[in-house]
């Protein structure tokens, strides 16, 4: 193929095409075409392009930022586009080009200069927090590249660290120290500064309560006298968001349904912390007509009395919440558990009052297709599933699965109880999920102890609270002091033969050194329970017990003189026991009450009879501290023609 210039004969070019295939010939008709252009134009082609410099970065993913390529024309600007899009990539301290003319063109390379890469990181200043709680806010590393932009974004992760500790004055710069092999030590310079708390908290907008009471809803505060002891002061954002809905909810429960409370406006000054919050109370309104409607399982009168809200009360929307949740468990112990109860509130401006309509849809009745167990690696499956009080092909009740959750609780097994319910094979069924995280149950206890009655003295148990998985518990005991020591061994099977009977014994030796007279006792009990209702236990124990009184002293009662020798006790004991704590050990809510009848006198040498009453009551307070209530107290009539020894009877103290 020739080309010819009109002009002049001179000017004649040839170009050859070679093709071999038919599926490249109109590739090859581009190339030759493109060449062509830059013959009739006068432009000049590149040749070719290549990356010198670079060390650690592979060519390839250098070029991947060129979009110059062989065979292109050679446009400057277009080279310079591809100079900054190299340099964008973060890892290269200089970039130029150089070009040289060859035969074919020109002869593009990018000479690259890499940064440094980073040997080290370094903290200096820092006292709030250490290296590695500052490193791993941070998201640049050791060997990483020694990028401006990327440690002037992690100065900024610095101070917003310890701006979440309230050190507002914090400032962070850094400095590097070139080293060979074109690396870098990397130091960042910590000025902490004084920590910053809250000087004032102030309201706009509030009328009918005061700053106090309102400050008194949030768990936000100012700083007080004790604030370099205490935390009080310290500002929280995510503390200081949910301060405002308690805000919101403290007016909506308080009848001003339509009140608004702004975003918090937060200043910042060398020296303290001020935040404003503004109010738009609104009007406070009362309850007007309350009632039920959709889909009533009840008589309509029966509903009605399960609501706390009533006619002529300010509203409150707690109490209207508590209302759908009661509403909510009456129709989810009949089996629908994905009715939807709502309330429909219409306000009277004028008369100031809301009328309170809670709509019912029931939805579907559900049942239990499948309970799933999970994460029970020890514990085996039926000592779970007898405590929930639901089952397999039942109806749906949500207070019967909650009371089982609770109940696993009780067990002490379990760190947590993870319950989720899905949809079943059809739409009226569900699989309860249940994933369960296991805490250890073996105990080991080792102590020791002054105390005016026995001066001092050791303790050792070790106990298992579910003995291989089975919810047994087996217990093994032994106290020494100068006046006492005791060994026990007991053992408690909670479900004999897999129904709701408790089964156990006891076997004791206690020596003790009383003032007047030592006592050595060898005994043992036998146990049995069983459910009378949830939470309702009755007991039935027979215990035998032989004690040796010896060394009394001759100025002691003629009672304890009577007990000297061997003194036999053969006796049955009923008790009835409510337990609704929700623990066994270090409760926080619930009561427990104990009444029983201890008779002695079935052979043996002691005859009696005992009865105790015992209540204990559990109340969670703050800062998750729990009250307690507990008395104890007891009567002992001695049977006649028998005797009651010493050891038996009650004494104050």
């Amino acid at each position: 193929m020739k080309v010819i210039e009109p002009f002049t004969i001179e000017g004649t070019s040839t170009f050859f095409l070679d093709v071999e295939g038919i599926e490249n010939l109109l590739v090859s008709v581009q190339k030759v075409s493109r060449d062509i252009g830059f013959k009739l134009f006068e432009r000049t082609k590149i040749a070719e392009i290549t990356v010198a410099g670079n060390k650690r970065i592979e060519v390839d993913a250098i070029e991947r930022y060129i979009n110059t390529k062989p065979g292109d024309a050679y446009v400057p600007s277009r080279l310079s586009s591809d100079l900054k899009s190299i340099y964008s990539m973060g890892y290269f301290e200089d970039i130029r080009i150089e070009s040289k003319d060859t035969p074919f063109g020109k002869a593009i390379t990018f000479y690259v200069q890499e940064k440094p890469t980073i040997r080290r990181i370094e903290f200096k200043g820092n006292n709030i927090y250490d290296d590695k709680e500052i490193m791993d806010a941070l998201n640049i590393k050791s060997g990483s590249i020694l990028n401006i932009f990327s440690i002037q974004k992690n100065l900024i992760r610095i101070e917003d660290l310890y701006k979440e500790k309230n050190y507002h004055n914090v400032t962070a710069d850094y400095e590097v120290k070139e080293l060979e092999n074109n690396q870098g030590d990397l130091l960042f310079l910590v000025q902490e500064g004084e920590k910053v708390k809250i000087e004032k908290i102030a309201f706009e907008g509030n009328v009918v309560y005061t700053d106090k009471e309102l400050k008194k809803q949030m768990k936000t505060n100012e700083k007080g006298f004790w604030s370099w002891l205490t935390n009080s002061g310290e500002l929280e954002k995510e503390v200081l968001n949910q301060d405002t809905v308690k805000l919101r909810s403290f007016y909506q429960n308080n009848g001003f349904i339509e009140a608004k409370i702004a975003e918090p406006i937060v200043e910042y000054q060398e020296d303290m912390i001020s935040i404003k919050i503004k109010i738009d109370e609104g009007s406070k309104f009362k309850v007007g007509k309350v009632s039920v409607a959709g889909d009533l399982l009840f008589p309509k009168i029966e509903l009605m009395e399960n609501l706390k809200i009533t006619r002529n009360e300010f509203y409150n929307r707690e109490v209207v919440r508590n209302d759908i949740l009661t509403l909510s468990d009456l129709y989810s112990d009949e089996g629908y558990a994905y009715a939807d109860i709502y309330p429909r509130i219409s306000k009277d401006v004028e008369n100031l009052e809301v009328n309170i309509d809670y709509v019912i849809k029931r939805g579907k009745k559900v049942y239990f297709e499948s309970i799933i167990i999970t994460g029970n690696n020890k514990t085996r499956d039926k000592v779970i599933r007898r405590e929930l009080r639901v089952y397999e092909q039942e109806i749906f009740s949500g207070t019967r699965l909650k009371r089982g959750i609770r109940n696993l609780y009780r067990l002490e097994f379990f760190e947590d109880v993870r319950v989720d319910t899905v949809e079943g094979s059809t739409d009226d069924q569900i699989l309860l999920k249940i994933n369960v995280i296991e805490k250890p149950t073996g105990n080991f206890m080792f102590g020791g102890g002054y105390s005016s009655v026995d001066y001092g003295y050791l303790t050792a148990a070790i106990s298992q609270n579910n003995l291989f998985g089975r919810g047994q518990v087996l217990e093994l005991k032994t106290t020494f002091s100068m006046k006492s020591s005791t060994y026990s061994l007991s053992f408690t099977e909670p479900y004999l033969f897999d129904k709701s009977i408790s089964a156990g014994f006891d076997i004791y030796n206690q020596n003790r050194d009383f003032n007047d007279y030592d006592k050595s006792s060898l005994g043992g009990r036998l146990r049995l329970g069983t459910v009378l209702r949830e939470y309702t236990r009755l007991f039935w124990s027979y215990s035998y017990d032989v004690s040796d009184i010896s060394n009394i002293d001759n100025d002691v009662s003629d009672l304890i003189k009577d007990s000297r020798g061997t003194n036999v006790t053969s006796a049955t004991t009923v008790s009835l026991k409510y337990d609704s704590r929700d623990r066994r050990f270090n409760p926080r809510d619930g009561h427990f009450d104990t009444v029983s009848v201890e008779y002695a006198g079935l052979g043996g040498d002691v005859g009696f009879t005992k009865y105790l009453a015992e209540s204990g009551w559990y109340y969670p307070l703050f800062l998750s501290t729990v009250g307690m209530l507990h008395g104890k107290g007891g009567y002992v009539r001695e049977h006649s023609n028998a005797f009651l020894p010493d050891y038996d009877r009650f004494y104050l103290g």
